[in-house]
């Protein structure tokens, strides 16, 4: 299992503790890449290995043909080039073949990369309160297991920042930092219930607290873009509107 270091500085009390997160984590991780975006055809520098690039984040292998979903501003535009580092270690080619700027959500085909894929949840709803861990990557950091708990299944209200945002999120409380978007959100049995994409702030004063795209709106999205499978087509006909 690749080196994953367990941060639970900013974790409610009752949340998925350390000695339960290490056997899920071994499960889990192999799903989740660390990525370098580049404009199509362009060189990229390198440093440390890993190559540079106009974006970079993280995000998680969805099926065995190689896609991965990430956040559309780390993915940042359809037919970039992508390097894909997945758990063993080893850098994978791979493209943007779409994006959705307006809730945040890119796809990513990597023929070659052959992850193990995250499993959804079967139901899009998390009670707050509930127990839940992030995989990313924080910028010059190592990988990253954040541990923390459900806010609120909503945030209320559009956000935007450039080109991008999304109408609504799930409000976690978890201390995420730059380089986790796109990173995969888990319950505390391993199973995707959301993909982070902001880390929340006031003056430049983190607040502990982050957005994720919900289960519905990731399937949606794959499932228009690529061939999914039946547990993620039933997600694409959910909705949160229900969840509280």
């Amino acid at each position: 299992m690749r080196d994953i270091t367990v941060a639970t500085d900013t974790a409610p009390a009752g949340s998925v503790l350390p000695a339960h997160i290490s056997s899920v984590l071994a499960r889990v991780s192999p799903s989740f890449v660390t990525m370098v975006v580049s404009e199509p055809d362009q060189p990229m520098g390198r440093q440390s290995g890993i190559p540079r690039g106009v974006s970079s984040g993280s995000g998680f292998a969805v099926d065995s043909a190689g896609h991965i979903l990430t956040a559309a501003h780390v993915a940042y535009g359809r037919g970039y080039s992508v390097r894909a580092r997945a758990s063993n270690g080893r850098i994978y080619n791979g493209t943007v073949v779409a994006i959705k700027p307006g809730n945040d959500m890119g796809l990513i085909n990597s023929r070659t990369l052959h992850a193990p894929p995250v499993i959804p949840a079967a139901s899009p709803c998390l009670r707050k309160g509930q127990a839940v861990f992030s995989l990313g990557k924080p910028h010059a950091q190592g990988d990253t297991a954040r541990v923390g708990a459900v806010k609120s299944m909503h945030f209320g209200r559009p956000v935007r920042y450039g080109r991008f945002g999304y109408p609504d999120a799930i409000v976690l409380k978890m201390a995420t930092r730059r380089g986790e978007s796109g990173g995969p959100v888990f319950n505390a049995n391993g199973e995707l219930v959301a993909m982070v994409v902001s880390t929340l702030s006031a003056g430049g004063r983190p607040l502990n607290l982050a957005h994720a795209i919900p289960l519905p709106a990731l399937a949606r999205f794959y499932c228009a873009n690529a061939k999914c499978g039946p547990r993620w087509h039933k997600l694409a006909a959910m909705s949160t509107r229900s969840c509280r």
